[in-house]
């Protein structure tokens, strides 16, 4: 799988390892940057990874932040994107198997190492369970659309 990561500052040494776990686990790992800890704004490298994953040039996305609600949000913004701020093993396995998360966002502050390694391996094998959840996956998916349409100049 082709995976896009992504931090701000705070979250530049988590990253680190995010993209050794994904390379160990056999994923093929994108760094979208920052190259160094100095200061940056968040949404400019939240963005670079929610629109690879909006445009399908990678498979899914991880996202790290000082809580990684900012992220998140930016995120969120891209359509088809689904970012998922997790914080334990169940919400990360959750947003997968019922939410169908194409993108991971965690707390560089807030986890530890190992926690988010083990969010990041269930996160990445667990399947969408579809049925019902799907059905409100296509709602999410028309919300976007009628949220365009309402937006475009007439």
């Amino acid at each position: 799988m082709k995976i896009a990561v992504a931090s701000d500052h705070r979250g530049h040494a988590v990253k680190g390892k995010v993209l050794s776990l994904l390379s160990d686990l056999g994923h093929d790992a994108d760094d979208r940057g920052p190259d160094s800890g100095e200061s940056v704004d968040y949404p400019d490298f939240a963005a670079q990874v929610a629109r690879a994953v909006s445009t399908g040039s990678v498979d899914r996305g991880i996202l790290i932040c000082g809580t990684g609600m900012g992220m998140c949000i930016v995120a969120n913004k891209f359509r088809g994107v689904r970012a998922a701020n997790c914080h334990d093993d169940l919400t990360a396995g959750m947003s997968r198997l019922h939410n169908d998360a194409n993108v991971l966002c965690l707390s560089a502050d807030l986890l530890g190492d190992r926690r988010i390694n083990r969010m990041i391996e269930i996160w990445l094998e667990t399947d969408f369970e579809g049925g019902r959840h799907a059905r409100r996956i296509e709602k999410i998916d028309e919300y976007e659309v009628q949220d365009e349409s309402a937006q475009a100049p007439s």
